[in-house]
């Protein structure tokens, strides 16, 4: 079993027995894309919508008597919402036809690294000799589960200096990458005052009421992260299989926006636009490339 299959509401569905026949009662209405890699070899993808925005990709090979092979499948949430426009790298996993996109994202302050939710898209670009450089990304994340946090009260003044002083730290960090010396000294300086003041804090207050947000790494897999962020906006799905119920919650970490999904029985607390999200994430992206 995928262990992100519940985020999209198929928690009860444990058992290879019955994943399979899942699968195969989804192929009927799932819609079919298929390129021919030689004379020999093809690869198809078919995408089951089990709510608005949200499903099973499913991908393989079609025999020569027509059936589809289900190689390897895997769930997905949508965004409209374009998470970041800076440089985006694409490249293959070793054991399967699968992509990992990277971007040098300085709002998190990491390389963050994703799932290519639309791996097949730039498999047939590259097949048709078409451009496959990532304009924007879409990013979403799968939780298994999580909490809402209470907001941290905080001002008009407040939130607009943050938000300069984000802005701010973006550009020393592009000059930093640059080779800036003076940008390097002043990161160094800042750094060292923001970790004398959270210790200092650390001893009086709660460590959520210093923390507005956090985004990091998490485990050995290197698509996955622990995320603290602001919920922004909220919309219920019923997945149309099982019945479960999901949220898909609009999250701004970081200065950054995606999308959220996780099963309602798993969140722990209710949540509310202006209240904050505590979990791990299986992070995915879908990237839109350029046109020829």
């Amino acid at each position: 079993m995928h262990k992100f299959l519940r985020s999209i509401g198929f928690s009860t569905y444990k058992r290879k027995r019955d994943i399979e026949k899942l699968l195969a009662s989804l192929i009927p209405s799932a819609k079919w894309r298929r390129i021919q890699l030689d004379e020999e070899t093809n690869l198809c993808e078919l995408r089951a919508e089990v709510a608005p925005g949200m499903g099973i990709v499913m991908m393989g090979e079609m025999d020569e008597e027509g059936a589809f092979q289900c190689e390897y499948y895997y769930p997905y949430l949508n965004s409209p919402d374009v998470s970041s426009t800076t440089d985006c790298s694409i490249q293959r996993h070793t054991e399967k036809e699968t992509y990992a996109g990277l971007l040098d994202e300085y709002r998190v302050g990491i390389s963050l690294i994703f799932y290519l939710e639309n791996c097949f898209e730039y498999r047939e670009r590259k097949a048709m000799r078409m451009p496959r450089t990532a304009e924007s990304v879409n990013l979403t994340g799968l939780a298994i589960e999580g909490k809402v946090l209470l907001p941290l009260h905080k001002t008009r003044k407040q939130i607009e200096m943050a938000r300069v002083a984000a802005r701010d730290r973006n550009n020393l960090l592009e000059a930093a990458k640059k080779g800036d010396e003076d940008a390097m000294e002043t990161l160094t300086i800042e750094d060292i005052d923001l970790y004398s003041q959270v210790s200092r804090r650390a001893m009086k207050e709660d460590l959520y009421s210093i923390v507005d947000s956090s985004f990091m790494p998490c485990g050995i897999e290197c698509d996955q992260y622990s995320i603290i962020g602001e919920i922004t906006n909220i919309e219920t799905k019923e997945n149309r299989v099982s019945g479960e119920m999901v949220y898909d919650l609009t999250i701004s970490c970081s200065d950054m926006v995606f999308h959220v999904g996780i099963a309602q029985k798993d969140l722990m607390g209710e949540p509310k636009v202006g209240r904050r999200f505590k979990g791990q994430i299986w992070m995915q992206g879908t990237a839109k490339f350029t046109e020829a």
